[in-house]
């Protein structure tokens, strides 16, 4: 008996099915991804973030070549000069030629924009950085910026995985790292330090390491104006573990690996007594060196109000947004709209999975921006704290089609904030929309 396979049954390129570029290029980038698994976590975070900064960067050049007149330096500036505009050159400002000691108003006794807006923690870093190696201030503030943003995506990881698997906590790094403002992190602003440093102490405090988070949370608190909210997270995780305490449910947290074996053990309110009497000091240090330095006690609110043109009145400029965008009725409305839309999505499953460290940290900042915060265009850039969120938006689905197709959204709308926002073009009546 022959044992030969006929002819018309043999295997040959004329009867296999023809693969297609993108075929291609989608069985590459799964044996590239399947490689990839096997390396050390953080050289993948790395290299994640690494790749969505060289995105943003393709974005800023291609942005670059379209930027006309400007205040800063002639049209189609080449990328550093690019991205070095708008609050860089305040934080250049302030590494170069300190605060001033006397605040600069108008006729009017009106204060004027300066320097006291931005944290004191950034440029001094790029002072040091710059003195140590010669560099120019603002190559040092974009070097800071960029490790900051590598340091902050590797933090996030691991905050990541204390509430979920490998997979999903990458995932979560993407988005962060994708984010539609995250080309801020690779700029000379605070923001990426910042993350850095609010990331950080959110791990060691979901660890429940209150004393070592101690000196993270003062230095985030004069990096940028988050403090205050952070104060008011451990102060209500504080009531909460003595709630725990001395009103049991019936159930207790579950000790947490590296923290301690019972989070309401004395020793443990103790430690975190102690993080939120540091971090509401912490919180309010800036605007207590802006008054020792000028000898105004409200010299840093009246510098911050500065940018809008008017006092600083809590919730009042939300409704008079609100009503500025949708008018007399709707407008007064849409504060509680949205409010109610953050709450549904704070009780939200995936939003649930991020323990009470988180869910409490994004409530808080979010109720912090309601209350003190002029939205703008800037607003979209102060949201990146709540980078919590982009883990819930991994767990929602396993789709690769959903987690993909949330990153080309993200990267679409990086294009989006680069060419509306960070591009300057005058408007009308003079000036443009701050990114």
């Amino acid at each position: 008996m022959s044992s030969q396979i006929p002819a018309s049954q043999t295997p040959s390129s004329e009867t296999q099915p023809q693969r297609g570029p993108a075929d291609r290029l989608s069985l590459g980038l799964s044996s590239a991804a399947a490689r990839m698994g096997g390396w050390p976590w953080w050289l993948q975070v790395t290299l994640i973030f690494v790749a969505a900064r060289l995105v943003s960067a393709c974005v800023f050049m291609a942005a670059a070549i379209h930027q006309g007149t400007n205040p800063w330096f002639p049209p189609a500036p080449d990328y550093w000069n690019f991205i070095t505009i708008w609050d860089g050159r305040w934080y250049q400002e302030a590494a170069d030629n300190g605060y001033p000691s006397v605040l600069p108003v108008d006729a009017n006794g009106v204060v004027q924009q300066n320097a006291w807006a931005f944290y004191a923690l950034f440029p001094f870093l790029a002072r040091g950085l710059a003195a140590a190696t010669g560099m120019g201030t603002l190559p040092a503030l974009t070097l800071i910026a960029t490790l900051a943003g590598v340091g902050a995506a590797l933090v996030i990881y691991q905050l990541f995985r204390e509430f979920a698997g490998k997979r999903a906590a990458l995932w979560g790094v993407v988005f962060v790292s994708t984010f539609p403002v995250s080309p801020i992190l690779q700029v000379p602003y605070a923001e990426s330090l910042n993350l850095l440093l609010l990331s950080g102490a959110l791990l060691l405090v979901v660890r429940r390491r209150y004393l070592a988070a101690i000196p993270v949370v003062l230095l985030m608190c004069l990096s940028r104006p988050t403090g205050v909210p952070f104060a008011a997270m451990v102060g209500l995780l504080l009531l909460w573990r003595l709630w725990q305490r001395f009103w049991p449910s019936g159930t207790r947290p579950a000790p947490v690996s590296g923290g301690d074996d019972d989070p309401t053990s004395l020793r443990s309110l103790l430690s975190l007594g102690a993080l939120v009497l540091v971090a509401g000091i912490g919180a309010l240090a800036w605007p207590a060196i802006a008054w020792a330095t000028t000898g105004e006690l409200t010299a840093y609110t009246r510098t911050e109000t500065a940018w809008r043109g008017h006092d600083l009145v809590p919730f009042k400029p939300w409704f008079d947004t609100g009503r500025m965008l949708f008018g007399p009725v709707l407008g007064v409305l849409a504060p509680f709209v949205f409010t109610a839309l953050f709450v549904l999505v704070m009780m939200s499953r995936p939003v649930r999975a991020l323990g009470t460290e988180l869910r409490l940290w994004c409530a808080c900042y979010m109720g912090y921006l309601l209350v003190f915060l002029h939205p703008q265009t800037s607003t979209f850039r102060m949201l990146l704290p709540l980078f919590p969120l982009a883990l819930a938006v991994a767990l929602l689905s396993k789709s690769k089609a959903y987690r993909g197709t949330v990153v080309v959204m993200f990267v679409l709308l990086q294009i989006v904030w680069v060419v509306w926002l960070w591009a300057w073009a005058q408007l009308p009546g003079g000036g443009d929309y701050p990114p």
